[in-house]
């Protein structure tokens, strides 16, 4: 008898991706998991000690994937390193919709929010590479441009509107400039 074909937690992990992408996350269970999977649940609670653990494992692959993507952009050297960090979120909306939305468009109602991430505190410093800031003014000025960049990335994540990538570019450079005139003034 062969042996059997033995299935990682980097093999669920994947597939849960591969879900997200094509149904989004409410897709993410044990039987459409093991169906792409082509085996039982088994192996499925073999590796996560319930549908929770592996939705857990799931976010954090895709907020890896997302990291990965926003350094990508980053490098490109198109735009200084802070607006490629706007840029790629909003491309990362548009090319990986469902992604996206499980990570910036789910319900957090019981999660522990840490406001102090490194990847907040990483676009903290950005700021204070460009304009002289204290580090509360340098934050308030991120989670502004933040809360307008989510705001266009999720119309592209929900189809309501299609901008220009270019038209973006100029939007974020508008409302930086603004911003940076405002708080310079401070």
């Amino acid at each position: 008898m062969p042996p059997k074909v033995k299935i990682t937690k980097e093999d669920i992990i994947k597939t849960a991706i591969d879900i997200v992408r094509d149904k989004g996350a409410d897709a993410i269970n044990a039987r459409n998991i093991a169906s792409v999977l082509n085996c039982s649940t088994q192996p499925i609670f073999f590796n996560f000690d319930n549908m929770e653990e592996l939705k857990l494992a799931a976010v954090a692959e895709a907020e890896r994937i997302f990291e990965e993507f926003m350094n990508k952009e980053i490098g490109k050297g198109e735009y200084p390193a802070y607006k490629a960090s706007g840029m790629a979120y909003i491309r990362f909306a548009f090319e990986e919709k469902e992604l996206f939305k499980l990570l910036y468009m789910r319900d957090r109602t019981h999660e522990n929010i840490n406001e102090v991430s490194e990847l907040n505190n990483r676009m903290k410093n950005m700021v204070k590479d460009n304009v002289e800031l204290s580090d509360d003014k340098a934050q308030l000025f991120h989670l502004e441009i933040w809360a307008y960049v989510h705001g266009i990335a999720t119309m592209l994540a929900t189809s309501y509107l299609q901008f220009d990538f270019s038209f973006i570019s100029k939007m974020i450079t508008d409302v930086y400039q603004g911003l940076k005139k405002q708080f310079e003034g401070d």
